[in-house]
């Protein structure tokens, strides 16, 4: 209706728009209406002329495809007219549409009164049946009432419009039930004993003809899997190191023997137990040393450094040929298949904390959400500067997804269950801190909302007030109606009339 008015002020006709309608052209069209319907499967978008007999009127039908808000761009849709009371009816049959989702049905009505009108939709796209009830059709044009009202104001978003903004959709609000949730920020940090630094056990020179073979970022390596090669540096560490391990290895061997001994009655207990204590000594000599784990000399002196953990290369410090000292970090290595979210709680929300609520986060560039289901670490002492109390939960990361070190946007659920209006998040724009949101009052008219929020829980959340069950509000490209809210020109594509 919107538009109608627009076209009459500017002393355009809606009957015999388009071509081929046969409508008698007059210098203004008498009043008409919009309907606008939605089933399962379709939205109609409906404007006609007022109806008089004998005249060809002109309407215009558009279609839209509800399972992914596209024009119906192919297919037969009849238009069946019916007297209300009984009578002889008329059809009229289109084959296609005469733009993507715009029909343009041209009918004569042959008498006066009120018409219903069943509209049957054979599409590949789509199959369904729409009843218009209350159709009027008046004997002249002097009969049909003059428009009242003066206009409906609100914001003008044309169906093509609708069509070409990605991901708009529309839905009724409806009442529901959600778990509580409160928002917090938080990061992403490595899981205990799924991290580690591997660093130089003594000093050396990194290996030259390893290094092409050794791991780097990104590179998945197992427990144990040889990282790099050093060779020791005699006088630093090096020659002690041998020294230490050929210290080990002789202690291990007068051990043993003094077992075997001991077991004949050659010698005393007292002599097994020295052997005993000398191993444990060589034993934590070559430890201090970064031995004992597994590492050893080569053959040929030199020192392979194995990976601790299974799991990920994240930075790796070699350079062929490199001198290392003791302590320098040679690589880093993460388990990403389990992680932790951190998140900072205010005081005041402490006590809403359930250990097996759980929580919903947002990673810093991604719109997917991703689930925290086991609380592990609840802190007890609060942060002077922040005011807030650390929480930990667990998450689950196998398909690697999750990124560490990833700052969050976290929903942390208290348990409690809400009832209300329930409202999909992507419906509700910030508007200079006032939450809003668009509701569809017709086909092509949508009025801005101010709401008051209630409890959200990842992607929904509760409306206390600023909208009725059974309206139809935006929830894709909600931004697309605000901008068309801020402008005053037409789209240059304009309707396909």
């Amino acid at each position: 209706m919107a538009l109608q008015r627009m076209l009459l002020l500017a002393g355009v006709t809606l009957v015999g728009c388009g071509s081929g309608s046969g409508a008698p052209e007059t210098e203004t069209a008498p009043p008409g209406g919009s309907v606008t319907l939605w089933t399962d499967s379709t939205e109609l978008f409906m404007e006609y002329p007022g109806l008089i007999v004998g005249h060809a009127a002109k309407f215009n039908v558009h279609l839209t495809d509800l399972s992914d808000f596209t024009p119906l761009s192919s297919g037969k849709v009849s238009f069946r007219f019916d007297p209300e009371g009984g009578g002889a009816g008329f059809t009229v049959i289109q084959e296609a549409p005469r733009a993507p989702g715009i029909y343009g049905p041209a009918p004569e009505f042959p008498q006066a009164g009120v018409w219903n009108l069943t509209i049957t939709v054979e599409s590949p796209q789509l199959h369904d049946v729409i009843l218009v009830p209350g159709l009027r059709a008046y004997a002249t044009a002097e009969e049909i009432p003059p428009e009242t009202g003066g206009g409906t104001g609100g914001v003008s978003f044309l169906k093509e419009q609708q069509w070409k903004s990605e991901g708009f959709r529309t839905e009724f609000v409806s009442e529901g039930s959600l778990i509580e949730s409160f928002e917090v920020t938080g990061s992403v940090v490595p899981a205990a004993g799924r991290f580690a630094k591997v660093a130089a056990p003594i000093a050396g020179l990194v290996d030259a003809g390893g290094t092409e073979r050794s791991p780097i970022p990104g590179q998945r390596v197992e427990r144990g899997q040889i990282l790099v090669t050093l060779t020791p540096s005699l006088g630093e560490g090096g020659s002690a190191y041998a020294e230490a391990r050929g210290a080990l290895r002789e202690a291990e061997g007068e051990y043993a023997r003094a077992k075997r001994l001991f077991a004949v009655e050659a010698v005393p207990e007292r002599r097994v137990q020295e052997a005993e204590i000398r191993l444990q000594v060589a034993r934590e000599a070559l430890a201090g040393l970064g031995g004992g784990g597994g590492d050893e000399l080569t053959a040929d002196g030199r020192l392979p450094i194995r990976a601790p953990i299974s799991g990920v290369i994240t930075s790796r410090h070699i350079v062929p040929g490199a001198r290392v000292a003791p302590g320098d970090e040679l690589f880093s290595i993460v388990d990403p298949t389990v992680v932790w979210l951190s998140v900072n709680v205010p005081a005041g929300r402490a006590a809403d904390l359930q250990s097996g609520s759980g929580a919903l986060f947002l990673l810093e560039g991604s719109p997917h959400a991703h689930e925290a289901r086991r609380m592990i670490s609840r802190g007890n002492m609060l942060d002077s500067l922040t005011r807030t109390i650390p929480v930990v939960y667990e998450v689950s990361n196998r398909d690697g997804s999750i990124t560490i070190g990833a700052n969050a946007h976290a929903a942390v659920r208290t348990g409690r269950r809400v009832i209300g209006l329930v409202l999909p998040a992507s419906a509700v724009l910030d508007e200079d801190g006032r939450p809003i949101a668009y509701v569809q009052v017709e086909g092509e008219l949508f009025e801005r909302r101010e709401l008051r929020l209630g409890a959200r829980d990842g992607d929904r959340v509760l409306v206390l007030s600023g909208l009725e069950p059974g309206e139809r509000v935006v929830t894709g490209s909600a931004y697309q109606v605000r901008l068309a809210s801020l402008s005053t020109s037409v789209p240059a594509e304009g309707h396909e009339h």
